[in-house]
């Protein structure tokens, strides 16, 4: 992950309105193949010197702080915010759309990719607030970047905030963006094994929501082996298993939310 793989070491500046410059992280893997079945791992040799972990430790304290500075923020405001991740295509973006249509509330959006608005736009389509983070490199949005996407939004009246992280079931668990809730998302084409692979991702999740639901029996995804592989791993997250383009169980989902904005 970023702050483990050296990426950390990688950054460019971005410049608040308050005149405020900082520097962000990027990921870059590395693997190498020979034949068909050798992977190697490429070693970091300089990520045990002592000074490499003094800035990346500094990079993720930046971050938490920056992060708890947003989570005030919202608190004061009474607004609830909820950081959604999941691979790419796992269907955050139809999610939010349906959402925000079902909804009788104002909503706002944080789009993350890393380039194009197209995701924005749909968003503004559906009739909610929106502003797109295209991050270049990144494989995650930051406390920073998320922090100067808000300068952008008309939060007046809006008691739900989505930041709708950059798809990666790596990068994004590692960093606080300042919301109050983790909600990763499951498609069921991408198979039952997700939860064992990308542990990290899944031990952050408030709530998983598992979608897709009426293509399980074309994928031979099985929810009982998720479900048993999350509660060794995360006991307290939820589970909801539902379908955007169907509907079913989205019932349930707006009645997670009305429960947690309640709570607030």
């Amino acid at each position: 992950m970023c702050k483990d793989c050296g990426c950390s070491l990688h950054s460019h500046e971005h410049t608040h309105s308050d005149g405020v410059t900082h520097s962000h992280t990027h990921s870059h893997e590395h693997m190498h193949k020979e034949g068909e079945n050798a992977i190697h791992e490429y070693s970091h040799p300089a990520l045990n010197d002592t000074k490499t972990v003094e800035v990346i430790t500094k990079i993720l304290s930046q971050n938490d702080s920056e992060a708890a500075h947003i989570r005030k923020h919202f608190d004061e405001s009474g607004i609830l915010c909820i950081n959604l991740m999941s691979s790419p295509g796992a269907g955050k973006t139809t999610l939010l759309e349906n959402t925000i249509k079902k909804m009788d509330l104002n909503i706002a959006v944080l789009e993350g990719d890393l380039e194009t608005n197209r995701d924005a736009d749909r968003i503004l389509k559906a009739g909610a607030r929106a502003y797109q983070i295209t991050t270049g490199q990144s494989c995650h949005l930051d406390a920073f970047m998320v922090h100067d996407g808000l300068h952008h939004l008309d939060l007046n009246d809006v008691k739900l905030v989505f930041i709708e992280n950059v798809g990666n079931l790596v990068c994004p668990a590692s960093y606080d963006v300042g919301a109050h809730l983790n909600i990763v998302l499951l498609s069921t084409p991408e198979g039952s094994d997700k939860v064992a692979k990308y542990p990290v991702m899944f031990r952050t999740a408030d709530l998983v929501v598992i979608t897709k639901s009426s293509l399980i029996e074309h994928f031979e995804f099985d929810i009982k082996d998720v479900t048993a592989e999350l509660r060794k791993l995360n006991p307290r997250a939820d589970i909801i298993v539902l379908d955007s383009k169907t509907g079913d169980g989205f019932d349930k989902w707006i009645n997670y939310l009305k429960m947690k904005m309640e709570l607030r």
